[in-house]
């Protein structure tokens, strides 16, 4: 390959570079014909021997040069500076005085090349080659720029050349030989050259000038490797054939250098091995086969072995060419030093982490000069600051000057420092404080510097600035004066807390005064003005004081700037010094009310920004934690305090998210608080500031002199060392668990409380309710899962661990509620996606490391992690010293200058590493080597030291800088091994199980759950995957919800697995027919894209297929989708128009995808409506649409001559046919001539009946088509009338509709209709013969003749207009002297309508008569019309009032579409004013319809079947043309509502709805009695009289209910109302002779109807069960009376006592009638007794199922109006199938007398015992019984009766006259007030059933 040309790189130019080496050795070639080659091939000469021959045209681009080893090349000189930089550095590096920024280019450059940086390349070496003797070799650096030459002359780079020792290796090959010894001279060992690649290079290409020589290993010498393992003397291997050389074995590796093997001459030379520089590997072009050349064998002879450039000075034969190239097949010993074990896992870089040297001294003062110049400048400086504020103060005392910079007058007249003097003041101190010289500060000028600061202090801390709402201008003016001497008074708090945090010792300094003043001040800051302004807005009640204040925004942002300053500030002091318990009472509540403070969400609703409260929030987190970690025994109560306020946070703050994180994203500042309390909590607080504070504060008592000084008692360890922790490791280990078990514990159960304060609460609320907490736990647990992969947040792997212990314990508990379920599953499912996403994540960077890092850091990183993700859990190398945990530690400690409060996480990682090491020790195996053991022990001790000084290891230990991606890497791995990750699979296992529970809402939860963790992680879909199973199982769940989540899971599995397309698209089109709406929509659109994305016919066609059918969904909303999505996957495809062959080849296909469609789901009927609304012209696509049908019919057209085939999936031409029919109906522009003329051969066959589909489907093309074709084709529109005339007698009545209508159409085309008047006539005529025969009675060949007559007479007189050709029919009734041929045809066939004819002649004269009339609408209103019409509908013959109907119905629509077009067009033409309505046709309907209305609404309730629905659609054509008052067919469209076939249910339910919206006042008046009209269809029709239909429950009034909904509120109540109240019955009215009372029945289809209701509102809700409940106590109470007295014979002076025993002894005992008792009487009560528990059963079910408390207490608290419009929740769990059961029981009680007894007994119990009353300690419970009914806690009124027995309390009755209350039992006393007690089992209050408990 030729040599790459130079380029500009590291800043060398280009230049020809070219260096000859000095020959050593006398060459022993002999001189050939051609010299050798002296240089290596250009890339003309080597590219015959390339594959790029084949490359046209070829250009030197496609060969990229080459590189050394895997590291990076250099970047190009352009890339890292600009030329006109690079020519300034030249220009500059000529002059001698050199720029600041020619030496920063020049160190910038050095520190590129230091060795560290390069990749160091280890070469074999190599000999060099013999080369003629050249002329001096020009200078490296000749020709380079002069700052090249000044980096080459400054900069050395070492490279290093091993010598090779012939003797001290073993031969390369052959037998073994004495070495010759070789004397080295001083020049010939390894040199230090200062050379940069180039030089390298150039050397390389010299070395390589004389030939190129490959030598191919054989593959014994391939297996030497692993043979020479085992041994320890390298064997000899033996010499092989030549063998075959493939492109690829001659490939040149980077990194991996040849063995030398010497090729063999006929006369070896022995010369001594010349070390070479390392050079650059040349790349070797391929070599084609046809150029090597065969090598053969030579015999070896015994002597020591040749080197390369022995080889090369030896002569060559002459037969052989210079510019040969030879490969030789070596034979080569395996040499053990050549190669390395390489590790199945790398350990440890080595170099990580090292010991600091402390040779140096500690003092800053002392420890070097700068350090000590720069504290004494420091000193001056502050020193002279103080000076010039105090000659300021003196001057300013003495009144020398009038005013000065530094110092002023307060109006307290006292002497104060100014804002100035603070700023500089404070700068210097703290920078003082830093370098260590605050302590030489004289502590006069401290005192003074306090004394100074205190009169701002206590003249801000005496103004009046507390901001409020109704402030105007002008106070906010007044106010921002104040401004400059508030921030005075907060810098001289800063000055004087400064002062305090410097670590001085003397008590004077610590004033609690000044502390007090700069607290209170900045309390009265934050309380009168910061909180205010962040809570002020741009609207509402703030709007004017906001307008005020951002008018004077720059001064409120200083101000708010030096208040989280002087925060800061005390933060950092509470760190320094203890406070007193008042003021850290007070910091605490500052800081909890700063964190909950509702700031802005928007810039434009805040005065000062939302980043600048939300810095003073920040800062209050940090006074927090510090106050938390200083206070351990108020711990518990700080995490109470802020879990309680998180109540106070409005329901926008809750999730506002205004925390970023460092590396990206952002949560809850209460999330971050919790998480950092958490962390602190594991660390140590510091003995030495703990003790220094101690002091501090002792030295605040009187007595602080005379008391002995006290030292903080110091842990005593006795390991001291680290060799002694090594020896003595036990020890150590327990001393690690003396000091970290009690901090890790504490983290441990402060997360515990948190999560079980949240949980437990978010068990008792919502996601809607009033307490937050429900909320709040899914956004902590966002949050946490948001901060797992951080370094920085630790804690929230134990806080996701906690949570999801306690969420598998609601998961796994029995009697948990549902809701409780699906909460645990929704957050498992949360948890188990963050799961997956972190695994993930920790794949792709450890390949990324992997493949691109040349870090050994990274590469162990990555190998670490990929273990753990396969399962293994390498203990030592995660706990090892320099392990993942020490990476994250020193990542964090890094950073510590840039966030403090990187100290909690820094703790909380190294008390969890400390308890993974007593872990680890503890699981020790005994038989471990004793390093383990040891290394154990040394890393417990350094453990010990980091909790017990933070500073330890970045004072004693230095570590390798680490960077972002390991440390995440890093802490990813120490997450990815704890509990949380590795319980991943329980995770999945408790979701799976949970899609298999029995209640609906959990296994809906669930599938969500699972989608979360697909979405993160779809391998769980691969192999036997059982997911797949339990998802298809959940598609056809009971629940609709569960249903619909499973879909939606489908389509995710389908989209991550394409594979499983094929198994789950039965299941989905399965769906298409679903109950529930939203399922049917899902996996409709699901459908559709699984039909875009796949090929397959079959498939496509069974989508389509489902879709088409569709189109007669009930739902609206279904029908529209369903349309739509036919368009989108039949018609948008081919909107752009291509003329390729693949579009005209999918175009085909999608033809041929149509018809067998069409064919295979008889969908005919179903495509004409869908592709009429297609191309109807209110389409928005209608042209693109019309543009693609006609393409579709063009294509069809090439299939009508295809014959049937036994493959189905073959189009026939008889199919096409039918598709091409349904084009033709919706749009016959869609045709030309020329198509249609292709369809006359089928015209032929139409009389001989050989397929009637095909001829029908040519006729009615035509029908469609002919109409648009032009007369000049009358040749053609002749022969094909020619066809069809004779066909009329012989076709099938609907054929012979399209014939005639088309036989009409072509004579007009032709302009002459005599023909088909003729065929007309003549058949009248004959019919009139035939009428002559009536009298006599027709045979069956007449009644055969006058069938076919009247067919035809009837099919002309709708389709032909005759009038024209009167004179042709006066010819043959020469008697006639009527106006129209229809009044002609109708007289001469009504005689054989009359009723004394027969059914046979009767039926075909009706539909003779009834075509005529449909295009003559007056024949409808002749007498003899009218008379036939009446006779059939008096006879009630269902054949015969079917013909009638068919006539009403085709006259009625056609009269619909011509309102419907008169509509459209009374834009454009003036209406007729005379006719009333929109057609002249008006008249005639609405006579008719009036006339024949109570007909046809007995045919419609009379049955269920196609002529029922017949009338149905009569009916609601009626309806739509308003011919009737609304309630005349209202009550029928409601009643047809309940019917269970549903196309005619559908139909009512629309047409109802219509009448609904236009008269709802109309309607509303016959609601009551359209109900008894349903619960009459039921009974009598349907055969079933329950009110609602089981699986799911329905109400059978559900789409009455529906239409309601519109309605507005009072209306649904009025109804409800109405519907309770026709309950109501007197017991002695009540007929009873029937098994089941007509009344009973009723009111059990009513009370079955409400129980299903689907309520609007929990206002509709309460209506019905307070009405509910006051029927059963307003009617119950006399009733239970009655039984009492009459039945049960119960007197009021019987004595209680004797009673109970009876009582108790009830159930035993068989009841008794008794003989007086009358049995009607007895039946009447009965039934009124299961009428009235019925009612109460509803009640009972309907507060089980809404959840409604049966509390006086909450009744008594009225809800408030908004909440009576909320719609009400079903409470989960809660089914009708127990009510549905109890009913029907209830509904038994007249079956036998002992369940009519046992009715009237429980009756009686139920008016008398209220069962719903807690008693006891059950009160305080408030539990929920079994059923899920809320229980009744006590709330007794004193004045009610006491019950005796044990049943329970008595009802009040509400009948009782002058509602007085009941007087007490005889034996009975009254009961103390009070609290009943507990021993009590049934003395409760009475309970009023009047509502008010509602």
């Amino acid at each position: 390959m030729a040599y790459p040309q130079p380029s500009h790189r590291n800043g060398v130019l280009p230049h020809d570079v070219q260096h000859h080496q000095q020959q050593h050795q006398t060459s022993t070639m002999q001189s050939h014909e051609h010299p050798l080659r002296t240089r290596p091939f250009t890339l003309e000469e080597a590219l015959p021997y390339t594959p790029f021959t084949s490359v046209l045209p070829f250009h030197s681009e496609i060969l990229s040069n080459p590189t050394m080893g895997a590291g990076p090349v250099a970047p190009s000189l352009a890339n890292l500076v600009s030329r006109e930089d690079y020519n300034a550095l030249n220009y500059e590096a000529e002059s001698s005085n050199q720029s600041k920024r020619l030496e920063n280019s020049l160190e910038y450059i050095q520190n590129l090349l230091k060795p560290e940086k390069i990749t160091k390349f280890d070469f074999k070496t190599a000999p060099k080659t013999t080369a003629a003797s050249s002329s001096s070799a020009p200078r490296l650096t000749e020709g380079i720029s002069p700052f090249a030459k000044m980096v080459y002359d400054s900069t050395s780079i070492v490279f290093g050349c091993p010598s090779t020792d012939s003797s001290m290796k073993p031969p390369s090959n052959g037998p073994s030989a004495t070495p010759v010894a070789i004397k080295k001279s001083p020049s010939q060992r390894p040199k230090v050259a200062k050379h940069n690649p180039v030089t390298v290079n150039s050397q390389a290409v010299a070395n390589n000038k004389s030939r190129i020589e490959i030598h191919i290993p054989t593959q014994k010498q391939r297996e030497a490797p692993s043979a020479a393992l085992t041994s320890q003397l390298p064997s000899a291997v033996q010499p092989s054939q030549p063998q075959t050389v493939s492109l690829a074995d001659l490939m040149v590796r980077p990194q991996v250098t040849p063995i030398p093997v010497p090729k063999i001459e006929q006369h070896p030379v022995i010369q001594p091995l010349e070390t070479i520089p390392q050079v650059t590997p040349v790349p070797i072009p391929p070599l084609i086969a046809s150029n090597l050349q065969k090598v053969e064998k030579e015999l070896i002879p015994p002597g020591p072995p040749i080197t390369p450039s022995q080889e090369s000075s030896s002569s060559l034969p002459s037969s052989q060419k210079p510019a040969e190239i030879r490969i030789e097949l070596p034979k080569v010993t395996f040499n053990r030093e050549e190669f390395a074990v390489v590790p199945d896992s790398p350990d440890a870089p080595a170099n990580l982490s090292s010991r600091r040297d402390h040779g140096t001294l500690d003092d800053p003062l002392t420890a070097d000069l700068n350090q000590r110049e720069r504290a004494n400048i420091i000193f001056a400086e502050l020193r002279r600051c103080l000076q010039d504020i105090f000659v300021a103060a003196d001057q300013l005392s003495s009144q020398q000057i009038p005013s000065s910079p530094l110092i002023y007058i307060t109006a307290d007249q006292e002497l104060t420092m100014t804002s100035s003097a603070h700023d500089k003041a404070q700068r210097l101190l703290n920078r003082a404080i830093e370098v260590g010289c605050f302590s030489q500060i004289p502590f006069d000028g401290l005192i003074r510097l306090h004394n100074l600061s205190e009169g701002s202090l206590k003249y801000a801390d005496s103004l009046e600035f507390k901001i409020n709402e109704d402030w105007g201008e002008t106070d906010v003016a007044l106010w921002v004066q104040q401004i400059p001497d508030i921030e005075r008074g907060l810098k001289a708090a800063r000055t004087a807390l400064r002062i305090m945090c410097g670590g001085r010792e003397e008590k004077q300094l610590y004033s609690e005064d000044l502390i007090q003043l700069g607290l209170n001040l900045f309390r009265n800051v934050m309380e009168g003005i910061v909180v205010p302004i962040a809570e002020a807005r741009s609207t509402g009640p703030t709007a004017n004081l906001f307008r005020s204040l951002s008018a004077h925004k720059k001064a409120i942002m200083t101000l708010f700037a030096s208040s989280q300053k002087l925060f800061a500030l005390i933060s950092d002091l509470m760190a320094s010094i203890d406070l007193s318990e008042s003021v850290v009472n007070t910091l605490e509540f500052l800081s909890s009310h700063l964190m909950f403070v509702e700031n802005a969400y928007t810039e434009k609703d805040s005065v000062v920004g939302v980043s600048k409260f939300d810095g003073l929030r920040l800062v209050a987190m940090h006074m927090l934690s510090q106050i938390f970690l200083m206070n351990p025994a108020q711990r518990e109560g700080i995490l109470g305090e802020i879990l309680t306020s998180l109540e106070k946070l409005p329901v926008g703050k809750q999730k506002a998210r205004q925390f970023k994180l460092s590396g990206g994203g952002s949560i809850q500042p209460i999330s971050a608080l919790i998480m950092r309390l958490v962390q602190a909590s594991a660390g140590k607080v510091d003995e030495r500031k703990d003790g220094f504070r101690s002091q501090i504060m002792q030295s605040f008592q009187d007595n602080a002199a005379a008391a002995p000084s006290q030292t903080t008692r110091q842990t005593k360890y006795t390991i001291r060392t680290e060799d002694h922790a090594a020896f003595e490791h036990e020890i150590a280990v327990q001393e690690l668990q003396d000091l970290s078990k009690r901090l890790f514990d504490g983290a441990y159960r402060y997360a515990h409380y948190v999560v079980n304060f949240i949980v437990k609460r978010a068990l008792k609320s919502t996601k809607t309710g009033d307490t937050p907490y429900r909320n709040l736990l899914d956004l902590f647990v966002e949050d946490f899962t948001t901060c797992l992969d951080s370094p920085d947040w630790p804690a929230a792997e134990l806080l996701l661990r906690l949570t999801m212990y306690l969420m598998f314990q609601q998961v796994d508990g029995e009697k948990n509620a549902a809701p409780a379920r699906n909460m645990a599953l929704e957050l498992l499912g949360i948890m188990a996606a963050s799961i997956s996403r972190l695994r993930s994540h920790v794949r792709k960077t450890a390949s990324s490391f992997e493949g691109s890092d040349s870090d050994e850091l990274g590469r162990w990183l990555a190998d670490l992690s990929l273990t753990i993700l396969e399962g293994h859990t390498p203990l030592e190398k995660i706990l090892k010293w320099d392990g993942p945990y020490r990476i994250a530690v020193e990542f964090l400690q890094d950073r510590l200058n840039e966030d403090g409060h990187l100290y909690s996480a820094i703790s909380y990682l190294v008390t969890d590493w400390s308890s993974q090491i007593l872990a680890g020790y503890d699981s020790t195996p005994d038989d471990e080597p004793a390093d383990q053991y040891s290394e154990f022990g040394k890393t417990a001790y350094r453990l010990r030291n980091m909790i017990e000084d933070s500073k330890w290891l970045s004072r004693e230990w230095r570590f390798k800088s680490v960077a972002s991606n390991h440390a995440k890497l890093a802490h990813a791995i120490l997450v990815l091994r704890s509990n949380f990750c590795t319980a991943f699979r329980n995770i999945l296992n408790v979701l799976m199980g949970s899609m298999t529970t029995d209640q609906a809402t959990v296994r809906s939860r669930s599938l969500k759950s699972v989608n979360q963790v697909l979405e993160t992680d779809p391998t769980i879909l691969d192999g036997d995957s059982v997911f797949i199973d339990l998802i298809l199982q959940c598609s056809s769940d009971s629940s609709p919800q569960v249903r619909d989540s499973a879909l939606g899971l489908i389509g995710k599995c389908i989209t991550m697995r394409p594979r499983l397309e094929e198994r789950m698209t039965p299941t989905v089109i399965q769906r298409f027919i679903d109950s529930g709406v939203g399922v049917r929509k899902r996996a409709m659109k699901l459908a559709k894209d699984i039909y875009l994305g796949n090929e397959n016919k079959a498939v496509r066609s069974s989508i389509a297929n489902g879709l088409l059918h569709r189109m007669q969904d009930p739902d609206e909303g279904v029908r529209e989708l369903a349309r739509q999505m036919i368009e989108e996957i039949w018609i948008s495809p081919f909107y752009k128009e291509d003329d390729s062959v693949s579009f005209k080849q999918s175009l085909t296909d999608h033809v041929a995808l149509m018809v067998q469609t069409a064919k295979q789901g008889n969908t005919a009927l179903i495509l004409d409506k869908v592709f009429q609304t297609i191309l109807a012209p209110e389409s928005k696509m209608c042209e693109a649409n019309t543009r693609v049908c006609t393409k579709l019919v063009a294509n069809m057209f090439d299939l009508v001559d295809i014959s049937e085939s036994s493959d189905p999936s073959v189009p026939s031409g008889k199919d096409a046919l039918q598709v091409l029919m349904i084009f033709a109906k919706a749009d016959p522009k869609l045709f030309t001539f020329e198509q249609i003329r292709l369809l006359k051969p089928h015209i032929a066959s139409v009389s001989t009946s050989e397929d009637l589909i095909v001829s029908r489907a040519v006729v009615v093309i035509y029908r469609r088509v002919l109409p648009q074709v032009s007369s000049v084709h009358s040749q053609f529109l002749s022969e094909i009338r020619t066809h069809l005339m004779p066909a009329t007698a012989k076709i099938t009545r609907t054929l012979l509709d399209d014939v005639v209508a088309c036989i009409w159409i072509i004579s007009g085309l032709l302009n002459n209709t005599e023909p088909i008047a003729r065929l007309i006539s003549s058949s009248l005529a004959g019919i009139q013969k035939i009428r002559a025969l009536l009298a006599k009675g027709l045979d069956q060949k007449t009644t055969r003749q006058f069938d076919r007559y009247s067919l035809i007479v009837g099919m002309g007189g709708k389709h032909c207009q005759l009038d024209t050709h009167q004179d042709l029919f006066k010819s043959k009734f020469p008697n006639w002297k009527g106006d129209t041929v229809s009044k002609l045809m109708v007289d001469v066939i009504c005689p054989f309508a009359h009723s004394a004819q027969s059914v046979d002649i009767r039926r075909p004269a009706l539909d003779a008569i009834g075509l005529i009339c449909q295009s003559n609408p007056r024949n409808f209103v002749t007498e003899n019309v009218i008379s036939v019409f009446e006779q059939v509908f008096t006879e009630q013959t269902v054949i015969l009032e079917s013909m009638i109907l068919r006539s009403f119905r085709e006259f009625l629509f056609t009269e619909e579409q011509r309102s419907n077009q008169s509509n459209a067009n009374a834009t454009k033409e003036k209406k007729d004013l005379k006719v009333m309505g929109s057609t002249s046709f008006d008249d005639v309907a609405s006579a008719t319809t009036q006339r024949f209305l109570t007909a046809i609404t007995r045919i419609a309730l009379a049955t269920q079947d196609d002529h029922a629905f017949l009338a149905v659609e009569i009916l609601a054509s009626i309806n739509r043309q308003g011919l009737v008052h609304p309630k005349e067919t209202g009550v029928t469209l409601i009643t047809l509502e309940t019917c269970p076939v549903t196309r005619i249910s559908e139909l009512a339910y629309h047409e109802h709805r219509a009448l609904h919206e236009k008269y709802e006042s109309v309607l509303e008046r016959e609601y009551a009695k359209a109900i008894q009209s349903a619960f009459q269809y039921q009974r009598d029709i349907v055969q079933n009289c329950r009110g609602a239909t089981e699986s799911p429950f329905t109400s059978k009034l559900h789409l009455l209910i529906e239409i309601l909904k519109i309605s507005k509120s009072k209306n649904r109540v009025r109804f409800l109302e109405k519907t309770v109240g026709q309950l109501e019955f007197e017991p002695a009215e009540l007929d009873v002779g029937q098994p089941m009372p007509s009344h009973v029945a009723y009111s059990r289809f009513l009370l079955e109807n409400i129980a299903f209701f689907e309520f609007v509102s929990v206002g509709d809700l309460q209506t019905v069960v307070s009405a509910l409940e006051k029927l059963v106590t307003g009617t119950g109470a006399g009733i239970a009376q009655t039984m009492e007295s009459e039945i049960f014979q119960v007197r009021m002076d019987q004595d209680t006592g004797a009673q109970q025993p009876g009582e108790a002894e009830a159930p035993t005992l068989a009841p008794v009638i008794p003989e007086s008792v009358n049995m009607e009487r007895f039946r009447q009560l009965t039934a009124g007794s299961m009428i009235l528990s019925a009612a109460w059963e509803v009640r009972s079910f309907l507060r089980r199922l809404y959840g409604i408390s049966s509390s006086r207490r909450e009744a008594k608290n009225k809800a408030p109006p908004k909440d009576l419009t909320k719609a009400p929740v079903k409470v989960q769990g809660v089914t009708g199938d127990k009510f549905w059961d109890d009913v029907s029981f209830i509904m038994s009680g007249l079956d036998t007398p002992d369940r009519m007894i046992q009715q009237c007994k429980t009756f009686v119990d139920l008016m008398n015992v209220d069962s719903e009353v807690k008693i006891g300690e059950e009160e305080e419970e408030e539990d929920i019984d079994g059923d899920g009914e809320p229980q009744t806690p006590d709330g007794a009124d004193d004045d009610d009766e006491v019950a005796t027995d044990g049943r329970g309390r008595k009802r009040k009755a509400v009948n009782t006259p002058g509602g007085r209350k009941k007087r007490a039992r005889s034996n009975s006393r009254p009961r103390a007030r009070g609290r009943p007690r507990k021993q009590q089992s049934a003395e409760t209050a009475g309970f009023n059933m009047g509502g008010d408990d509602f």
